[in-house]
């Protein structure tokens, strides 16, 4: 850095409010980053947290799911409740939002629980060089104040994200349809997929959830590349689409808590 360059500004303090039975983490003032519910805080209260969770359309019971951004936990929460058989690692940045673990209920470090403080860019890369180091699901969901980070939007970060999914596994990746990276994003996300990469349409808002899967020359599909599949050949855009994408959605959530359930009393 030039010795007349000014110093980079602090990233400010999350700033938790609570409101009623609501708890919300922003980074920006007014700009809700997590909520959660303090009588109910598993439950999804967000469209594009919802919209992750669509991931398991593809891996409905994968072994280990790697995160990339705690935030307020929602993700990680549902994951860890109702997703009994996986393995969970969250990767994240900064301390201070570790520190707010307590607040919104995140669980405790475990044996299949685990949040991590590092750089996810950097915490891939090392896994794609550890082949002993594999997921089934990586989800992206790391912010800061100016929005999406270039290096969790790189390619070679996509490349580390293909290189430690298993065979049949799926990226999902939480990109502002606004953010001026995110046509750049996405090309770089399908040329590293091979163009095995899709979305539901217009059940988050301004932000663009795209599940991209990855395919193993010479190998058999998976149920995870069939769905891709078929999720591709239908397409489907408008209002009727829309309201059918979040119906799913809605019901993909509905359905995981009820296998859990289902998984408990056996």
């Amino acid at each position: 850095m030039p010795a007349d360059s000014p110093p980079p500004t602090p990233a400010a303090p999350p700033l938790v409010q609570t409101r009623g039975r609501v708890r919300t983490l922003e980074f920006i003032p007014g700009e809700i980053q997590s909520e959660m519910q303090l009588d109910a805080p598993h439950r999804i209260t967000l469209d594009y947290v919802r919209a992750m969770l669509c991931f398991v359309l593809f891996q409905p019971r994968p072994a280990h799911i790697v995160m990339i951004g705690l935030g307020g936990g929602s993700l990680a929460k549902f994951c860890h409740q109702y997703l009994p058989h996986s393995r969970i690692t969250v990767v994240e940045l900064r301390a201070d939002v570790i520190a707010l673990r307590d607040q919104f209920a995140i669980p405790p470090d475990s044996e299949r629980f685990q949040v991590v403080h590092g750089d996810g860019a950097a915490y891939l890369a090392a896994m794609a060089r550890d082949p002993s180091r594999r997921a089934d699901v990586v989800l992206v969901d790391g912010f800061d104040r100016d929005g999406l980070p270039a290096a969790l939007c790189s390619a070679a970060f996509y490349g580390h994200c293909r290189q430690v999914l298993r065979h049949g596994g799926v990226l999902v990746a939480n990109i502002f349809s606004y953010d001026p990276q995110y046509p750049a994003a996405l090309a770089r996300l399908q040329r590293c997929f091979r163009r095995r990469v899709c979305s539901l349409h217009g059940i988050a808002g301004n932000n663009r959830i795209p599940f991209a899967v990855k395919a193993v020359a010479g190998r058999p599909a998976t149920p995870s590349l069939r769905m891709l599949a078929r999720i591709r050949s239908v397409g489907g855009r408008g209002l009727a689409w829309t309201m059918l994408h979040r119906l799913l959605a809605h019901w993909l959530v509905w359905r995981t808590k009820w296998l859990a359930g289902r998984s408990a009393w056996r």
